[in-house]
C-alpha cells in the first residue's frame, strides 16, 4: 500500500528550529552549580537537552524539582534573547511551507508563553495553526499526547504527518504517535546520534521539506 503523501509537519523547537542551545547549557550549569557545585559539566548539559525541566531535575533530585524548575525558568528568561539564534534558512522555509498549503504545528516540552516568545524573534508568528507546548499536555514527549492532540487540533490523521526533531524525544515521540519522522542534522548531540533512533528521513538543512513535502498538497 502507498504511503499518503506528507501534507502535516510537526516540529520541536529548541533545537530545531531555534538555536537555544547555549541558552540551554548556561541555564542548567549556573542553576546547578549554585547548588551541587563542580557536579555537573557542558557534556551532562547536552544530555538535558530535549526532556522537559521536570523530567530532568526529578533525575537529579526528585526533593527540589519545583524550586530548581522556577530558578531555571527565571534565569533563562533573563538570559533568552542575548543567547539564542535562528539556525540558517528557517523562517524563509517556513514561510515557504505554510505558502505551499501545508499545516504546521510546534510540539515542544517548552511552555508555550516562551514558544511565542521565540516564534515572534525569529518573525515567524502567524506561521503555525497550532502551539502544543508543555502547559497543554499531561505527559511529555516522548509520550504521544503532545502529537495526538496537534494532530487532532489540525484535523490530521498520523500516517499524513511528520515529526521533526533534534532529539531522541521527538523521533521516539513520533513512533508512539504512528507518524513519519525525521532528524535534523544540526543537533546538539550530532547526527550519528539521532540516527540511532531510526527516524524516517535525517535533514541536512531545513530547506530540504522543501523537497520532501512539495507534492504533498494538491
Amino acid at each position: 500500500m502507498k504511503e499518503k503523501k506528507i501534507n502535516t509537519l510537526l516540529f520541536d523547537f529548541d533545537g530545531t528550529l531555534l538555536d537555544t542551545n547555549e541558552l540551554i547549557i548556561q541555564t542548567f550549569l549556573a542553576v546547578l552549580d549554585q547548588h551541587y557545585p563542580g557536579r555537573f559539566n557542558r557534556e551532562d548539559a547536552l544530555h538535558f537537552i530535549g526532556p522537559s525541566l521536570e523530567q530532568t531535575f526529578t533525575a537529579i533530585d526528585p526533593s527540589r524539582v519545583e524550586e530548581l524548575t522556577t530558578e531555571y525558568r527565571q534565569l533563562n528568561r533573563i538570559m533568552h534573547d542575548e543567547l539564542v539564534a535562528e539556525y540558517d534558512g528557517v523562517a524563509e522555509t517556513l514561510h515557504h511551507l505554510k505558502a505551499q498549503g501545508l499545516k504546521l504545528a510546534i510540539v515542544s516540552t517548552k511552555r508555550s508563553e516562551t514558544i511565542r516568545h521565540g516564534l515572534s524573534l525569529m518573525g515567524v508568528t502567524g506561521v503555525f495553526d497550532v502551539i502544543v507546548g508543555l502547559d497543554h499536555v499531561t505527559n511529555p514527549k516522548p509520550h504521544p499526547e503532545p502529537l495526538y492532540l496537534a494532530l487532532t487540533q489540525l484535523g490530521s490523521s498520523p500516517d499524513e504527518a511528520l515529526m521533526i526533531g533534534d532529539n531522541s524525544h521527538d523521533i521516539e515521540g513520533g513512533k508512539n504517535a504512528g507518524v513519519r519522522t525525521a532528524g535534523v542534522a544540526w543537533a546538539a548531540k550530532g547526527e550519528d546520534y539521532l540516527a540511532k533512533f531510526n527516524p524516517d528521513f535525517m535533514l541536512q538543512h531545513i530547506s530540504d521539506l522543501l523537497d520532501l513535502t512539495k507534492e504533498a498538497v494538491k
